[in-house]
């Protein structure tokens, strides 16, 4: 390749640097026309993470720092997805990056905050994929903290759980009661609240039926357990729900009230407004809906043990859930006099 085409897809940043759109390692991947190809998309991503990326409402995006740091991060996951699959392809799946992330970032020779930096960069690229293209958003429980350590990022306490459930029984009907309570206990992805079914409810049991096709990682069917008193909310939303005509023609359990089923922003607006209704201090905090799943897995670990937040939270890999395996000390210390 010639300067002249490497000079298209140069950009100056802040500092003094020159971001190469497409590095010279991906361009060495590409015929003529693939790069072409590429440089265009890559162009597009780079503009909307400088416009808009970090809050798209207010069109504000990210500084030329994180700009230049995501763009290299998810080139070189690019350059993995092309060596996967032996060509060039775009956009790269959500099964892409979850296999990245396993096989790859967690066995790179790097910081815990380096790798919990590509897993946010990589978070980037899957919201503007989703937001230009059929992929679907990734939900990803974040493994590693760009802070340097693995424990889970930022979750509720046992104060603000409570607070927050509080708060939805205050709301007004037994939908909101019932998407909190129930994601308490199930510790339920977004995707999964937005997937979730009136299938999925037994009552009776007090538990969630998930199967395989709707499960957030659609590899096995999943029995969560739900308390006796999240069941008996669940049950009055049922009722509730039966007799709301927006229902009529959907199996959906929760619709947003515009009649479209929940996602991660939803959420984590309901989320805000419910901790902002309850006096839960959220500045210098990343709390979105995960925040709920969180907890449940970090207290589960702390009052039982890895296996049971392994099947509660329905991890594939024990890997996973390792990260909630951050007893404190002095709770450590307790134990030991206990045994």
């Amino acid at each position: 390749m010639t300067a002249s085409k490497h000079e298209r897809y140069t950009i100056d940043v802040e500092g003094g640097r020159t971001l190469n759109l497409v590095p010279s390692e991906n361009a060495e991947q590409l015929n003529e026309q693939q790069l072409v190809d590429y440089g265009e998309l890559r162009q597009r991503f780079v503009k909307w993470l400088r416009t808009r990326a970090k809050d798209p409402e207010r069109m504000e995006g990210y500084s030329d720092y994180t700009v230049y740091e995501t763009a290299y991060k998810c080139a070189r996951f690019d350059r993995w997805v092309w060596s996967s699959e032996g060509r060039y392809t775009h956009p790269p799946t959500t099964e892409h990056a979850d296999q990245y992330i396993d096989d790859v970032v967690v066995y790179r020779d790097v910081s815990n905050a380096t790798k919990g930096k590509t897993e946010e960069a990589l978070a980037r690229y899957y919201r503007w994929l989703s937001n230009t293209t059929h992929i679907d958003e990734w939900e990803h429980d974040q493994r590693f903290r760009s802070g340097g350590d693995d424990a889970p990022r930022d979750y509720l306490t046992r104060r603000e759980r409570r607070l927050v459930r509080e708060q939805a029984l205050d709301d007004g009907g037994w939908k909101v009661p019932a998407i909190v309570c129930v994601s308490l206990d199930a510790a339920l992805r977004p995707v999964e609240v937005g997937r979730a079914t009136t299938d999925w409810c037994d009552i009776v049991n007090s538990m969630l039926r998930i199967p395989k096709e709707d499960s957030s990682k659609n590899k096995d069917n999943w029995r969560t357990a739900l308390t006796t008193r999240s069941a008996t909310v669940l049950d009055h939303w049922l009722d509730e729900r039966a007799e709301l005509e927006k229902y009529d023609d959907t199996d959906a359990l929760w619709l947003s009230r515009e009649g479209t089923t929940y996602g991660s922003r939803s959420l984590a607006r309901l989320l805000s407004r419910l901790c902002e209704q309850a006096g839960i201090e959220s500045r210098g905090r990343s709390l979105t809906w995960y925040s709920l799943r969180h907890s449940t897995g970090t207290y589960l670990t702390h009052e039982r043990d890895l296996a049971a937040t392994k099947a509660q939270l329905r991890h594939k890999s024990a890997q996973t859930t390792l990260k909630y395996d951050n007893v404190p000390p002095e709770q450590r210390r307790e134990i030991l006099d206990d045994i």
